[in-house]
Protein backbone atom coordinates (compact mmCIF):
# COMPACT_ATOMS: atom_id res chain seq x y z
CA UNK A 1 0.00 0.00 0.00
CA UNK A 2 1.28 3.37 -0.84
CA UNK A 3 1.15 6.37 1.42
CA UNK A 4 -1.86 7.82 -0.40
CA UNK A 5 -3.80 4.59 -0.59
CA UNK A 6 -7.50 4.99 0.22
CA UNK A 7 -7.48 1.54 1.79
CA UNK A 8 -4.87 2.43 4.42
CA UNK A 9 -7.41 4.32 6.51
CA UNK A 10 -9.88 1.44 6.17
CA UNK A 11 -7.22 -1.10 7.19
CA UNK A 12 -6.36 0.95 10.27
CA UNK A 13 -10.05 1.12 11.24
CA UNK A 14 -10.42 -2.65 10.84
CA UNK A 15 -7.36 -3.29 13.01
CA UNK A 16 -8.63 -0.89 15.68
CA UNK A 17 -12.10 -2.47 15.52
CA UNK A 18 -10.56 -5.88 16.16
CA UNK A 19 -8.11 -4.81 18.86
CA UNK A 20 -10.43 -2.44 20.76
CA UNK A 21 -12.76 -5.13 22.21
CA UNK A 22 -10.05 -7.80 22.57
CA UNK A 23 -7.74 -5.73 24.80
CA UNK A 24 -10.24 -5.27 27.68
CA UNK A 25 -11.31 -8.90 27.46
CA UNK A 26 -7.70 -10.04 27.61
CA UNK A 27 -6.93 -7.69 30.49
CA UNK A 28 -9.96 -8.97 32.43
CA UNK A 29 -8.85 -12.57 31.84
CA UNK A 30 -5.30 -11.86 33.03
CA UNK A 31 -6.60 -9.92 36.05
CA UNK A 32 -8.93 -12.79 36.97
CA UNK A 33 -6.14 -15.37 36.72
CA UNK A 34 -3.68 -13.28 38.75
CA UNK A 35 -5.83 -11.86 41.53
CA UNK A 36 -8.96 -13.95 42.06
CA UNK A 37 -8.60 -16.87 44.43
CA UNK A 38 -9.54 -20.27 43.10
CA UNK A 39 -11.80 -21.77 45.77
CA UNK A 40 -14.11 -24.12 43.93
CA UNK A 41 -16.80 -25.81 45.91
CA UNK A 42 -20.49 -26.55 45.99
CA UNK A 43 -21.39 -23.17 47.49
CA UNK A 44 -18.96 -21.17 45.36
CA UNK A 45 -20.17 -22.72 42.11
CA UNK A 46 -23.86 -22.34 42.88
CA UNK A 47 -25.91 -19.67 41.19
CA UNK A 48 -26.20 -17.63 44.35
CA UNK A 49 -23.54 -17.71 47.04
CA UNK A 50 -26.04 -16.63 49.63
CA UNK A 51 -29.79 -16.62 49.81
CA UNK A 52 -32.37 -19.21 48.92
CA UNK A 53 -31.15 -22.54 47.61
CA UNK A 54 -32.26 -23.21 44.09
CA UNK A 55 -34.42 -26.18 43.40
CA UNK A 56 -35.32 -27.67 40.09
CA UNK A 57 -34.33 -26.33 36.72
CA UNK A 58 -33.90 -22.69 35.80
CA UNK A 59 -35.84 -23.19 32.58
CA UNK A 60 -39.48 -22.20 32.75
CA UNK A 61 -42.23 -22.72 30.27
CA UNK A 62 -44.03 -19.62 29.11
CA UNK A 63 -46.74 -19.06 26.60
CA UNK A 64 -45.51 -17.24 23.56
CA UNK A 65 -49.10 -16.24 22.84
CA UNK A 66 -48.77 -13.38 25.34
CA UNK A 67 -45.96 -11.93 23.26
CA UNK A 68 -47.90 -12.36 20.03
CA UNK A 69 -50.81 -10.41 21.54
CA UNK A 70 -48.36 -7.71 22.60
CA UNK A 71 -46.82 -7.49 19.15
CA UNK A 72 -50.24 -7.30 17.51
CA UNK A 73 -51.24 -4.54 19.92
CA UNK A 74 -48.09 -2.58 19.06
CA UNK A 75 -48.67 -3.00 15.32
CA UNK A 76 -52.20 -1.66 15.49
CA UNK A 77 -51.28 1.03 18.00
CA UNK A 78 -48.58 2.31 15.67
CA UNK A 79 -51.11 2.11 12.85
CA UNK A 80 -53.30 4.57 14.71
CA UNK A 81 -50.34 6.90 15.21
CA UNK A 82 -49.51 6.79 11.48
CA UNK A 83 -53.10 7.34 10.40
CA UNK A 84 -53.76 10.29 12.70
CA UNK A 85 -52.05 12.85 10.40
CA UNK A 86 -53.98 11.44 7.44
CA UNK A 87 -57.25 11.82 9.33
CA UNK A 88 -56.43 15.38 10.43
CA UNK A 89 -55.50 16.60 6.95
CA UNK A 90 -57.81 14.33 4.94
CA UNK A 91 -59.59 17.09 3.04
CA UNK A 92 -56.32 18.74 2.00
CA UNK A 93 -54.50 15.58 0.83
CA UNK A 94 -53.72 14.73 -2.75
CA UNK A 95 -55.13 11.63 -4.40
CA UNK A 96 -51.74 9.92 -4.15
CA UNK A 97 -51.56 10.47 -0.39
CA UNK A 98 -55.06 9.08 0.09
CA UNK A 99 -54.18 6.03 -2.03
CA UNK A 100 -50.99 5.51 -0.01
CA UNK A 101 -53.01 5.61 3.23
CA UNK A 102 -55.53 3.21 1.68
CA UNK A 103 -52.77 0.76 0.72
CA UNK A 104 -51.37 1.06 4.26
CA UNK A 105 -54.74 0.16 5.76
CA UNK A 106 -55.16 -2.73 3.30
CA UNK A 107 -51.77 -4.15 4.29
CA UNK A 108 -52.70 -3.95 7.95
CA UNK A 109 -56.04 -5.60 7.28
CA UNK A 110 -54.21 -8.34 5.43
CA UNK A 111 -52.02 -8.87 8.50
CA UNK A 112 -55.07 -8.97 10.75
CA UNK A 113 -56.79 -11.50 8.45
CA UNK A 114 -53.64 -13.63 8.44
CA UNK A 115 -53.46 -13.58 12.24
CA UNK A 116 -57.13 -14.42 12.48
CA UNK A 117 -56.91 -17.35 10.03
CA UNK A 118 -53.79 -18.70 11.77
CA UNK A 119 -55.71 -18.73 15.05
CA UNK A 120 -53.40 -16.24 16.75
CA UNK A 121 -56.32 -14.25 18.11
CA UNK A 122 -57.99 -17.30 19.67
CA UNK A 123 -57.24 -17.47 23.36
CA UNK A 124 -56.55 -21.03 24.51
Amino acid sequence: MTENSPYLFLAVLVVVAIIFPLVPIGMAYVFAKLFSPAKPGRDKNSSYECGIEEEGTAQIQFRSQYYIYGILFLVFDVEAAFLLPVAVAFLHLSVGAVLAAFVFVLLLLEGLAWAWLKGVLTWK
